[in-house]
């Protein structure tokens, strides 16, 4: 396998000016039959979770024969162009999140969001939306990346909580650490408060899933924070999730996108789908804590994982 390369934008945007995917005309069908290059460009979005999922795709199309390379493109405006246009073969996505992004990049921005909590009908919306487009969305495994919310152990201990319904039903009001924008968001702010009945009594402006926010509700500043499923430092500050019982959130997970011409093959699909046997939100959130604080190498990690799993020698 080749190191990583780095890809300026402008670089990555010139080569896709230059190389063609679905004409405009014959998009909405499919002509060409999906195709099996033996040299494959795994790219990442450049950060952890993204880098551990190209890592695991690469040594696992390695073991099935493939050659592959490694760039990463941490701009989604940039490394789908290149997906489509076959620079980029493969890459790790989430079902929700992309399925809203190919939507509106197809509609406008203000059109209809297709990702929802259901997964089946998220799956079928990014299939019908990435189809034209000359890319094959593989099937999702059972690691999953939503937005999550995290309290104190001590607090969770103290009032009964597991999940978000026993945090509504608790009476307790709540100034939760999140972005600006989950004021407006229905799966922050509005969803909690609808679909919970938790009583927001504000947000704290301190990001999503940040250190300085996990301190906020470390030192009690704030009782909960805004974070993911798959946040492997929670434990670092005393925190725990709540679950998402009602299932509030979109069904971002994990699943693996080529384009079809190059990787949408038997031989490909094959290889990746190993994956999903195995891997879990679980298994996720210790990995990026290897990279994250254990300062390990994405690599290292990836392959560890996959030989513990008997997936690679």
């Amino acid at each position: 396998m080749k190191a990583r390369t780095a890809v300026p934008a402008a670089l990555l945007l010139t080569l896709t000016a230059c190389t063609t995917g679905p004409s405009l005309e014959n998009r909405g069908e499919v002509t060409a039959p999906p195709g099996d290059s033996r040299h494959l460009t795994v790219g990442s979005a450049g950060f952890t979770e993204s880098d551990l999922l190209a890592q695991m795709y690469a040594q696992l199309l390695n073991q099935a024969g493939y050659r592959t390379s490694l760039i990463t493109v941490a701009n989604r405006e940039i490394y789908e162009p290149a997906l489509e246009s076959g620079q980029i073969d493969v890459v790790p996505e989430y079902a929700a999140t992309f399925a809203d992004w190919l939507n509106a990049k197809a509609n406008g921005p203000d059109a209809p969001p297709v990702g929802s909590p259901d997964l089946d009908a998220t799956m079928k919306a990014l299939r019908r939306l990435a189809t034209p487009r000359g890319l094959t969305v593989l099937d999702p495994g059972r690691a999953v990346d939503q937005n999550a919310f995290a309290v104190t152990a001590a607090f969770a201990r103290e009032h009964h909580l597991r999940t978000l319904s026993d945090l509504g039903a608790s009476g307790l009001p709540v100034r939760l650490a999140a972005g600006d924008e989950c004021v407006q968001r229905p799966y922050c702010e509005p969803g909690l408060k609808k679909v919970y009945g938790i009583d927001i009594t504000g947000i704290d402006p301190k990001g999503v899933g940040t250190t300085v926010a996990k301190r906020a509700v470390q030192s009690g500043q704030d009782q909960m924070v805004l974070t993911t499923t798959t946040d492997a430092t929670l434990g670092q500050f005393g925190l725990v999730l709540l679950a998402d019982d009602k299932h509030l959130q979109n069904a971002d997970y994990v699943v693996p996108v080529v384009n079809r011409a190059r990787a949408g093959g038997e031989g490909a699909t094959k290889a990746l789908g190993k994956l999903n046997d195995v891997l879990t939100t679980a298994d996720l959130a210790a990995m990026n804590q290897q990279v994250d604080s254990w300062r390990r190498l994405a690599q290292d990690v990836a392959r560890t994982y996959l030989r513990d799993k008997g997936l690679v020698k």
